[in-house]
């Protein structure tokens, strides 16, 4: 339980919600900020508005990890429609052209997905929050104007066609960060020479989280207000601040080191990794943070915790 101040609770941990189709990333966001009556909380990377599923949602100190989650890799599920192109890539957007869609099989979609795994390159659609100059393309989609873009390379280190039925493709995707799922249904709809876009879209893994044990606002709110409810009620349902982190080398430290880590300083550590990022833990005080292993050899302190 977090103590209270103006501002709302410290209160420390990471949720997994399941964002609802029709809100914002960040219209979800507040609304579990609010649950929790949190002084500090942020997501892990948009998701769209008709997209659903996954959205790790970090409050309190729990912020300092969410850029780790920001930059780790994705999985969704999603229904590519075919013969059907939208201005937006999904079936939010306008629709600007049906094509035929007789004679393609799930061999032809394998034939085209082939294309799209490992290695490629995407150009980001104008219904993105990527920025030009200082603004959403979104924005400017919406206003009519088409910016000039370059394509961005990514990774989609797994893409499988889950069923077709004649007009919808069901696909499932592990893909880098900052991968435009609806740019794939578009490519794939290129690729096919029918045009496409998503009328599904759901996140079901987020770096180290899946979607296993996810928890709606709507199921929040009414835990929240049952009985000997409220704020305090909801902490149950947070991870530990480390829970993103756990693929990283685990460090223990005794008091001394901990000290010096405390006070920004790098330290011998015997046994360290000779290399990357390390969580960190003082023998009396929990986890401590995240640490680099520095040209030397010691371990530096990189983001460090005040729980």
């Amino acid at each position: 339980m977090g103590r209270r101040n103006k501002r709302g609770r410290a209160v420390h941990g990471i949720l997994l919600l399941d964002k609802p189709a029709g809100i914002s990333s960040n219209g979800a966001l507040q609304r579990v900020k609010r649950l929790f009556d949190a002084s500090r909380a942020g997501h892990t990377g948009s998701l769209d508005p008709l997209a659903t599923g996954l959205l790790p949602i970090c409050l309190g100190e729990a912020t300092k990890v969410s850029a780790f989650l920001l930059e780790a890799d994705k999985r969704y599920r999603f229904t590519a429609r075919l013969g059907e192109a939208t201005d937006s890539g999904d079936a939010d957007g306008e629709l600007l052209a049906t094509r035929p869609v007789d004679g393609i099989d799930t061999a032809r979609i394998e034939a085209a997905l082939d294309g799209l795994r490992g290695e490629i390159e995407q150009l980001p659609p104008m219904h993105s929050a990527l920025k030009h100059a200082g603004r959403p393309l979104y924005e400017y989609a919406r206003r009519g104007i088409e910016i000039e873009r370059g394509p961005r390379p990514t990774v989609i280190h797994r893409l499988e066609l889950l069923d077709f039925d004649g007009r919808d493709a069901r696909l499932e995707v592990h893909c880098a960060k900052g991968t435009y799922v609806r740019t794939l249904a578009e490519d794939l709809g290129a690729a096919l020479g029918c045009g496409a876009h998503v009328t599904a879209l759901r996140r079901t893994g987020a770096g180290p989280f899946g979607d296993e044990a996810l928890i709606t606002p709507a199921e929040l709110e009414a835990d929240a207000a049952a009985e000997g409810g409220g704020p305090e009620r909801l902490d149950r349902h947070l991870l530990p601040v480390d829970s993103a982190l756990m693929a990283w080398p685990r460090l223990d430290l005794g008091p001394d080191l901990a000290g010096f880590i405390r006070q920004g300083q790098a330290v011998q550590v015997p046994r360290a990794p000779t290399a990357g990022l390390v969580r960190l833990y003082g023998r009396d005080e929990g986890f401590l943070g995240m640490g680099r292993i520095a040209s030397d050899g010691r371990v530096a302190p990189k983001r460090l915790m005040n729980l």
